[in-house]
């Protein structure tokens, strides 16, 4: 752990090139001049907002790269964080191949810089953590973290919000998945549900995945978000402990 970190704005090139907008913490190599692995962190559907960055300033405290790339800023340049989200949303949510390319091009840039030791984590929440678990399943990465994403498996509901972004489970690629898998998970949520959740949990043991679940009690949808009602105290300092030594067991 280290109190000293440097953050910026930076940019990366992304799906088809694009240019993609990211918040970038690391431990200040000044301080800090060994090589440690990266982890790309994929906001959840409110958008890349404050809670997010400190998110990302947390991990690098813990001794990590990090990227938190900003998905929507296409649909919404310079916009707020509920603007953008409700823009994205209105435009049918971040396409999954896009996804894909954006997290290819922000495992690039962490895989890049002096202090990379060439090992990367994908870690996401709610939306995030569906689309972390979607990049594992495409990409060359370490580790996945899942924290309450919803729709990794089955199909959401005709005349939801989330049928409306052509949502799928990844039922057919959960055989592709590279890394080990972390997935946090309230037992009172419904996307995902634990039924979800157990699900998802046969299909990896079906394909001989490396997995690690852990569900709390009294812990719905967004549990981890200090920012809202739905934040469980008890939970989030848990997972945290969860995440700490998964990552210090895949990108060490």
């Amino acid at each position: 752990m280290t109190d000293f970190i440097r953050t910026s704005a930076i940019t990366f090139a992304g799906h088809e090139g694009d240019e993609v907008e990211a918040y970038f913490a690391q431990p200040d190599p000044e301080y800090n001049p060994g090589s440690r692995g990266g982890i790309v962190l994929i906001h959840h559907m409110p958008g890349f907002d404050r809670w997010s960055k400190e998110v990302a300033r947390r991990f690098a405290t813990d001794g990590y790269n990090v990227v938190a790339p900003n998905l929507y800023h296409r649909e919404a340049p310079g916009a707020s964080p509920d603007d953008a989200a409700a823009t994205a949303r209105a435009a049918g949510g971040v396409p999954d191949p896009r996804l894909i390319g954006d997290v290819s091009g922000a495992i690039d840039f962490l895989r890049g810089l002096p202090t990379a030791n060439g090992k990367v984590a994908v870690m996401g929440h709610c939306s995030g953590g569906r689309q972390a678990v979607l990049a594992g399943c495409n990409l060359d990465i370490d580790a996945v973290i899942d924290c309450y994403g919803a729709w990794v498996v089955s199909t959401p509901p005709e005349g939801s919000m989330m049928s409306k972004l052509n949502v799928t489970g990844f039922e057919d690629q959960l055989p592709n998945l590279s890394a080990p898998l972390l997935g946090l998970f309230g037992r009172e949520d419904k996307s995902p549900s634990p039924e979800h959740v157990a699900i998802l949990g046969e299909l990896l043991t079906k394909h001989e995945k490396s997995y690690e679940f852990h569900s709390y009690d009294n812990a719905g949808h967004g549990f981890f978000a200090a920012d809202r009602p739905s934040y469980r105290q008890e939970a989030a300092v848990d997972a945290y402990e969860k995440i700490a030594g998964f990552l210090a067991g895949t990108l060490h």
